[in-house]
């Protein structure tokens, strides 16, 4: 039994060892832009952290496709909602503090506060803003902050227009506007604003000098990465777009060497140096799942998955047997991904200046590496995946260019279409004539505006004035009353985040 027990230790003290000299000798350089190039990325940071230690914090590639300017371990990219972590630690900090509950009702600090019922009104939580649970659907609502001048208390007051999609508690629905409500939340206690309340608390002391929250303080800055929108295999630099009202669940702005030190310090239980930023008992609470998500057999075959589900701001699920936290984030022409495994004290992130996903296949192949795991083609699994979905984008806009009917007139005459319309959960929107040309405008959102042109019947194509990098075609139905007067606007803007077709605007006048 001796001669066994020490067969089997020294198998394993050799498979380790194996394990680590592997992980040791990966060229993490070619390895990385073997993945770039073959995404098509114009440009990625990549930071690794183990033990404490950074193995790796790096940038590839260009800032802007057609540009010599190289990315580097300090330039700058939206993380979007990785946000969602700092402000779920930020509540944390209150949470220890005495200062709130987890479960205190969220109208209890917001008073305004109103969903589609009035008793989930009345038993919504922090921690259910936190966890995707409130009943609304995935990315609804998103319209209303998405390139809006409205500020976060405005969206927030117009979410009880928002229908919703299943019982309060009872499913998943991704929330943006939830957490710009637990930013409101965190506004209310503290009198400062999510940013400066995360710069004090968190960015300052951990000493994130390059990151950022607004668009605003490009100009007293540089080193930013471009975002660009992929047409084919092209990709077209975009302009950034300002998220400050919605910042709470997607603003911040940062490098692969500040987010290092943010997950080192998460890695650490929350302490950085002598500072304790929040409780273990608050870690937990973070990193504990609150809902829950059916693991297929495909997820359990292919990532050894036994549990998944999303904790307060943090994805958690398990690979190959290790406890895994992840999140990602998509802005209008980036990407982000930050994953770690705390058992084993390892954290990747991963941000890019473009609309491929390619952050969390990525890790993988990185965590195979440095903990030993066999090896698989992540990369060519992603790109496969990549394909699927953007060939359904391109079917579902090539379903409704084929079912155009040439050669009709519309039946309502151009110059009485125009006139002001108005949705309860979006507001107003106008259409008017300037010479031969018809524009319609999003009067709290300009970003918006879009010249009509006839596509069939009382339908109309939207040309949008700006590029914009969720969306290209879509088309406005003018729906008529009883008596054939202009009366409804139908919109059909196929994406996958901002729904147009939440909109119920009813004409109010010429």
């Amino acid at each position: 039994m001796k001669t066994l027990t020490r067969f089997i230790l020294v198998v394993l003290f050799g498979a380790l060892h194996i394990a680590v000299l592997s992980a040791q000798n990966v060229d993490w350089d070619k390895l990385i832009e073997d993945w770039r190039k073959e995404y098509h990325v114009p440009g990625m940071s990549v930071g690794i952290i183990r033990d404490g230690k950074i193995i790796l914090s790096k940038g590839y590639g260009v800032l802007e496709e057609g540009k010599k300017e190289k990315v580097d371990e300090k330039t700058l990219f939206s993380i979007a909602s990785n946000t969602k972590a700092f402000i779920t630690a930020s509540l944390a900090q209150l949470v220890d503090e005495g200062k709130i509950k987890w479960d205190d009702k969220v109208k209890s600090y917001l008073p305004y506060f109103e969903l589609y019922d009035p008793c989930v009104s009345e038993m919504m939580t922090i921690r259910d803003l936190l966890c995707h649970r409130s009943g609304l659907g995935t990315y609804s609502g998103d319209l209303i902050w998405y390139r809006s001048e409205y500020s976060a208390e405005e969206v927030v007051r117009r979410v009880s227009t928002i229908p919703s999609q299943y019982e309060f508690r009872n499913g998943y629905g991704y929330s943006n506007v939830m957490f710009i409500t637990a930013g409101e939340v965190l506004r209310a206690v503290t009198g400062k604003k999510w940013d400066q309340y995360v710069r004090e608390n968190f960015l300052v002391p951990l000493q994130m000098n390059r990151t950022i929250t607004s668009t605003n303080e490009f100009s007293s800055t540089s080193n930013i990465a471009t975002p660009h929108k992929p047409e084919g295999t092209h990709e077209t630099p975009i302009e950034w777009v300002n998220w400050d009202n919605m910042g709470a669940a997607g603003g911040i702005i940062s490098s692969s060497d500040d987010m290092l030190k943010w997950m080192a310090m998460q890695l650490n239980h929350g302490i950085h140096g002598t500072d304790t930023f929040f409780s273990t008992q608050s870690q937990y609470a973070m990193w504990t799942p609150h809902n829950n998500f059916v693991v297929s057999s495909n997820a359990h075959n292919l990532y050894s998955r036994n549990f998944n589900g999303y904790g307060l701001g943090w994805g958690l699920k398990d690979y190959q047997g290790h406890f895994l936290v992840n999140h990602t984030g998509g802005y209008d022409g980036m990407y982000s991904s930050v994953t770690m495994l705390p058992n084993d004290n390892l954290g990747i992130v991963v941000l890019t200046n473009s609309m491929y996903s390619i952050g969390p296949m990525l890790s993988l192949e990185i965590i195979d590496k440095l903990l030993g795991f066999p090896q698989k083609d992540w990369k060519d699994r992603g790109l496969k995946q990549e394909v699927v979905t953007w060939n359904s984008k391109a079917e579902r806009i090539k379903a409704r260019t084929d079912a155009r009917q040439v050669g009709t007139l519309p039946t309502i005459k151009e110059d009485l279409i125009t006139g002001l319309y108005r949705d309860p959960m979006y507001g107003d929107i106008r259409i008017i004539k300037e010479g031969p040309h018809i524009y319609i405008e999003f009067l709290s959102s300009p970003d918006l505006k879009a010249e009509l042109s006839h596509w069939h019947f009382d339908t109309y194509v939207l040309n949008w004035i700006k590029q914009q990098a969720w969306f290209s075609f879509g088309t406005v139905q003018i729906l008529k009353d009883n008596n054939g007067k202009p009366n409804k606007l139908l919109f059909d803007v196929p994406n996958d985040d901002i729904f147009f077709e939440e909109i119920n605007a009813i004409r109010i006048s010429p």
